[in-house]
C-alpha cells in the first residue's frame, strides 16, 4: 500500500502565512527524502468558509514546478475540477506534466462543488455532474488514444489530437473522486482508480467501497480492475498542543501506523493523508510512521 500526503498551497491557511513556491518545494523534497510515495495538490481557487478565508496557488502550475525539483515521488491532483478549464486543455496540461515528471503523474479528477469559487472566477455552476460526464468523454480518449471527436451540450471538440505525448503509454492514470450514485458510475466506467474520502475508520471505507462495487456491477466492470484509494486525516500534534483536526487519526506513532496499515485489509492501494501540522519536521516524523506501516502490512 502506498502512502502520500497533501501539500497545502494556500495564503491565509491555518498557520496564517503564505506558502511560497520555495517553501512548498521544501515540503515536497522532504517528503521524497522521508520515503513517502506521493505528494498531492488540491485544485481550489479560494475558500470563504471563515472571515479570513483561504486562497490557493494554481495547482497545475505548482505541480509542474514540483515535478522539476523532485525525482522519484509520485505527483497527484486531489482533485482537478474539470469545469475550471476546457477538458481538452486539461488533457494537454496533464500530458505535458506527465512529460516533465517522467511519468510520475496521477490525474485526479472531480466535478467541483464549492459554489463561491465558481462565482468569484466566473465559471457556470449548473449541471456539474453532466458537465463532468462530458469532460470525461474528452479527457479519457485524448489521454489514452491521443485523439477524439465529441459533440455535447456543454463541450465540443473536433478532430482534436494530443501530441506530443508524455512517457506514459496510455497517459497518466485517472483517479476519480465522487460519492453520489451517478459519480460512482462514472468512476466505474472511466477511472483507473477511485478515491473515497475522508475516512478515519476501516468500517467507513468498507461501506463506501461496497457502494462503488455495486456501481461497477451496474456498468459491467470488474471492481478489482479499479484501484481503491483513500483520503484520510492524521494529527501529529502532541497531547496538550493547540491545533489539529478534530476528526483525525491521532495518538502515538505506533497507533497511527497500525490504523493506516489496517486500511490495506480493506483493499486500499494508496492512502492520501492530510497531515497536521504540515512542516518539514512533521513530514520526517510521518515518514518514520510510514516505515512502520510497511512492517505491519
Amino acid at each position: 500500500m502506498n502512502v502520500g500526503i497533501v501539500l497545502r498551497t494556500t495564503e491565509g491557511g491555518p498557520q496564517g502565512t503564505t506558502l511560497t513556491f520555495h517553501a512548498i518545494a521544501e515540503l515536497a523534497q522532504t517528503a521524497e527524502r522521508a520515503g513517502l510515495d506521493s505528494i498531492w495538490l488540491p485544485d481550489h481557487l479560494l475558500f470563504r468558509a471563515s472571515s479570513r478565508g483561504e486562497v490557493f496557488w494554481e495547482a497545475f502550475t505548482m505541480l509542474s514546478a514540483l515535478a522539476a525539483v523532485t525525482k522519484r515521488i509520485t505527483l497527484g491532483t486531489i482533485v482537478v475540477s474539470t469545469s475550471f478549464r476546457p477538458p481538452a486543455l486539461v488533457a494537454k496540461i496533464a500530458t505535458t506534466l506527465d512529460a516533465i515528471s517522467e511519468g510520475r503523474l496521477i490525474l485526479g479528477l472531480g466535478a467541483g462543488w464549492y459554489r463561491p469559487e465558481y462565482e468569484a472566477f466566473g465559471y457556470p455552476f449548473d449541471h456539474l455532474a453532466s458537465r463532468f460526464e462530458e469532460a470525461l468523454q474528452i479527457i479519457a480518449p485524448l489521454l489514452r488514444d491521443g485523439q477524439v471527436d465529441f459533440q455535447g451540450q456543454y463541450y465540443q471538440v473536433h478532430d482534436c489530437v494530443l501530441r506530443p505525448r508524455g512517457p506514459s503509454r496510455h497517459g497518466p492514470p485517472l483517479m476519480i473522486a465522487g460519492r453520489r450514485p451517478r459519480m460512482l458510475q462514472l468512476a466505474a466506467r472511466y477511472a483507473d482508480a477511485w478515491n473515497s474520502a475522508w475516512h478515519v475508520e476501516p468500517s467507513m471505507v468498507r461501506a463506501s467501497y461496497e457502494e462503488f462495487k455495486q456501481a461497477c456491477a451496474t456498468v459491467g466492470r470488474d471492481a478489482t480492475t479499479v484501484e481503491l484509494t483513500l483520503g484520510t486525516l492524521v494529527n501529529l500534534f502532541a497531547a496538550g498542543e493547540q491545533g489539529g483536526q478534530t476528526n483525525a487519526i491521532s495518538g502515538p506513532p505506533e497507533v497511527v501506523a497500525r490504523r493506516l496499515a489496517s486500511f490495506a485489509q480493506e483493499s486500499v492501494s494508496h492512502v492520501i493523508v492530510m497531515l497536521d501540522p504540515l512542516t518539514p519536521e512533521s513530514i520526517e516524523q510521518f515518514g518514520q510512521i510510514v516505515d512502520s506501516v510497511r512492517q505491519y502490512e
